[in-house]
């Protein structure tokens, strides 16, 4: 294993790290002993970032068990933001939830401090310097050892680091977004900017959520699409995308996983690749190609396929920011739209 540098903070990190979403019992492996083997198969074969969320079900207490006599091994992350019940102020960046979810996320892990603490979807209701200014306590409480964002607009980011600057406060070191052969929207504009402040980067999707595993074709149905799951694995244009992507691993000789995750990983502003393993097998299968290089060729041929920044479609779990969302901050009020 080739370890990394996360960022600036001297932290080394895997370029494959274990995602933990599909070992919630309620949506992914419902047997958590299992769960526990493929986490420790993982650090076996050299995997040492985990990374988790306090809105991921009972994922945090199933990864703090599994990692009770390995903790020192792992630099192990987590998230908080996403809502957490029905209380209003049980989510969000406010110091006030701040404060106490990440006690709740240290009962839940059995430990005593987090190696990367990240906020996991932009919150606009509070100022960013309330934020950084709780994660900054954290962070000299030596309760977190380092701060991050999870898909936050490269505008944000940049005023995030302007923030910690004017105000002596700790800056957030890793960006967590989405990225995969169909999804390359953030090389145009996060990617540049996390290097610019010196941030690593850790992506989620390199698989794009299950349509580059091979096992999801176009023509075909499985369990997922059938239940309506995952809305993008309809999505007529980025099912096509899919073909031109299994011709391309066939001809390279290439498992389509192997191919995607190695894409993921080739480009040099990418810390690491997050993969979310339900099984053991899955593990397995993503294991064998970690050591997969892509040829120049290759790489021509998928920017053929998908231009450099852009998008084939959207992923559910991709953030919209307000400005998308609600209609009145799109629109001027009746009242002066007449008058003008």
């Amino acid at each position: 294993m080739r370890y990394r540098t996360l960022g600036r903070t001297g932290i080394k990190v895997s370029p494959y790290a274990l995602g933990t979403l599909m070992f919630a019992t309620s949506i992914g492996n419902p047997d958590p002993d299992d769960s526990a083997r493929i986490i420790h198969k993982a650090l076996d074969a050299g995997i040492n970032l985990i990374d988790t969320a306090d809105a991921y079900g009972d994922s945090e207490e199933i990864v703090g068990r599994a990692l009770k006599a390995r903790r020192d091994d792992v630099v192990l992350a987590t998230k908080v933001s996403r809502p957490m019940g029905d209380d209003p102020n049980r989510q969000g960046a406010s110091r006030r939830w701040i404060m106490t979810a990440v006690e709740n996320s240290l009962r839940r892990l059995r430990t005593d401090h987090i190696d990367l603490y990240q906020i996991h979807r932009p919150d606009p209701e509070t100022d960013i310097e309330e934020t950084l200014s709780a994660l900054s306590d954290l962070v000299h409480s030596g309760k977190v050892r380092a701060i991050g964002t999870s898909a936050m607009p490269a505008s944000d980011i940049v005023e995030a680091q302007w923030a910690a600057t004017r105000r002596g406060l700790e800056r957030f070191h890793t960006e967590q977004p989405p990225y995969s052969l169909l999804n390359r929207g953030i090389e145009r504009e996060m990617l540049p900017t996390a290097r610019r402040h010196g941030m690593g980067t850790l992506v989620w999707g390199p698989l794009g959520q299950g349509l580059l595993t091979g096992r999801v074709r176009k023509g075909r149905r499985n369990e997922l699409r059938r239940a309506g799951l995952i809305q993008h694995l309809d999505d007529e244009r980025r099912l096509d995308t899919v073909e031109r992507f299994v011709s391309l691993a066939e001809e390279a000789g290439l498992p389509m996983t192997h191919l995607a995750m190695a894409f993921a990983i080739s480009h040099p502003d990418v810390t690491s690749a997050l993969v979310g393993v339900r099984t053991m097998s899955h593990l397995d299968t993503l294991l064998a190609g970690i050591d997969v290089a892509l040829t120049d060729d290759i790489l021509d041929r998928i920017d053929e396929i998908v231009p450099p920044g852009t998008d084939v479609g959207t992923l559910d779990q991709a953030y919209v920011p307000p400005a998308l969302q609600r209609t009145p901050l799109r629109r001027r009020p009746a009242g002066e739209r007449a008058a003008a």
